[in-house]
């Protein structure tokens, strides 16, 4: 059975669309200041590994909640440059990677987090306006799009959201591929991810927390007094410590099973014209995505380009995180062809970027969390792609677990247990490969989930993107 999106593209206009493009990620196509490098000794009360979304927002939230605390914040490379400059800036209220996914793992909890995901994108909002951020923050919507006949009872029966027909979703964004379309007003924002990170460093260095780039940590002893970090140029003495490493290997050996690195793909047009905007009739701004188990998802920018990513999400045997992964020419055509399957009308765009990043995957598809060298060490992993407004949550978990007190937060089942691990090489290559082969099967076969995928359901592991 063919889907929506095995269907002809001519191959030349894939090949001069994608002609033109730059490697690497749009939205770091701006200023970005400088912070110093580590050269010499230094002690803090808190020192946070990591300079994406959750060692920033752990850093301001920090600030916040003890002024007088010295804080400290190394980045390997540059603030933002890794997921947190790359993803296609869809904040989400959902804190487990959808609501179907969270009800399935938590269903007596369930609510709670709906609750608590909701509150942190309302904070986030708040956040946002009251450090005076400038971060392109839009309360856009979502509308997930069904393109296969099996998918539109899926989309009708969903327990949140206002159901669209098909004459009802084309009305919002015409694509002859929409079948009919579930539209959530209220749970998903969109924001410049890079300008989120950059701005979030400078709420950071304004509140007194210091900050080092191109100091990458290396090992962490906790065998005296004090917690140390060497970065190879010099030694970090901390009292307590956050890891918000995401993706990259955790400092924690006990912690490294629990996620593996998968790659993801976007593409990003040149500016639509109005002419071009008003072919595809897609007024509103709304975050864009379909429900197939291989999925896409498409927004657009403040100067309305289309920020096009997802379908394949790649792993690679041996877990490791290499920028030689991130140009692969074979995707960026595929997506290019589903670009012009879902939107034919715009058969004279030309893409200008063209990039790709490491998701920190685990085998329930949302961040857990864990504690280490008595309680002075907390961390946070696995956020699968749905990280830009967790990873504020993830922060503040991550803050309570150091002080030591129980929270709302921290009484969590979602924050007490952790996923299954995967296993070593070659088992979980093994596992993953058979996996997203039988997720690509079952888009072509009616949603119909064959014997792995069952089992993996019923054991609560899984794999996506």
């Amino acid at each position: 059975m063919k889907t929506a999106f095995d269907a002809h593209v001519d191959s030349g206009l894939v090949t001069r669309s994608l002609a033109a493009s730059a490697f690497g990620s749009m939205w770091l196509d701006l200023p970005r200041p400088e912070h110093p490098a580590l050269s010499g000794a230094a002690t803090c009360d808190l020192l946070i590994v990591g300079g994406g979304y959750t060692g920033l927002w752990a850093a301001v939230h920090a600030a916040q909640r003890n002024p007088g605390q010295r804080i400290v914040l190394i980045e390997a490379e540059r603030i933002g440059w890794a997921a947190s400059g790359r993803n296609g800036g869809f904040v989400d209220a959902s804190l487990t990677h959808g609501h179907d996914n969270g009800k399935s793992r938590w269903p007596g909890e369930i609510d709670l987090l709906d609750t608590m995901g909701t509150a942190n994108l309302d904070g986030m909002a708040a956040d946002i306006e009251r450090l005076g951020l400038d971060v392109e923050w839009e309360r856009t919507g979502m509308l997930t799009v069904a393109t296969e006949p099996h998918q539109v009872s899926e989309l009708a029966a969903a327990d949140k959201g206002t159901f669209l027909d098909r004459e009802q979703v084309r009305a919002e964004v015409a694509s002859p591929t929409y079948l009919a379309g579930l539209f959530e007003a209220d749970s998903v924002a969109i924001v410049h991810p890079a300008k989120l990170a950059l701005e979030l460093a400078r709420a950071a260095t304004e509140a007194g927390v210091v900050i080092y780039e191109h100091t990458r940590a290396l090992s962490l002893d906790s065998s005296g007094s004090g917690l140390r970090v060497d970065t190879g140029a010099a030694v970090l003495t901390a009292q307590r410590v956050v890891l918000a490493t995401n993706v990259f290997r955790s400092l924690l050996r006990r912690n490294r099973p629990y996620t593996v690195p998968v790659y993801d793909y976007v593409l990003a047009t040149e500016p639509l014209t109005d002419a071009q905007l008003d072919r595809i009739g897609w007024r509103n701004r709304q975050g864009v995505g379909d429900c197939a188990n291989q999925f896409h998802y498409y927004r657009l920018s403040a100067d309305n380009r289309i920020v096009w990513g997802g379908y394949d999400a790649v792993y690679h045997f041996g877990r490791r995180v290499d920028p030689a992964y991130e140009d692969r020419p074979q995707t960026y055509r595929r997506l290019a062809e589903h670009f012009f399957l879902t939107f034919p009308q715009l058969d004279d765009i030309r893409f200008t970027h063209r990039w790709a990043g490491a998701i920190d995957t685990n085998t329930r598809f949302c961040a857990h969390w864990g504690t280490a060298r008595g309680g002075r060490v907390a961390y946070v992993n696995g956020f699968t792609g749905l990280g830009v407004g967790a990873a504020r949550f993830a922060a503040d978990v991550c803050l309570d677990l150091l002080d030591g007190k129980p929270t709302p937060r921290t009484e969590l089942d979602m924050v007490r247990r952790k996923p299954l691990p995967f296993p070593p090489e070659p088992l979980a290559s093994v596992g993953i490969q058979a996996t997203r082969w039988s997720l690509n099967r079952a888009d072509h076969s009616a949603g119909r989930r064959n014997l792995l995928l069952r089992t993996l359901d019923r054991l609560g592991l899984g794999f996506d993107s």
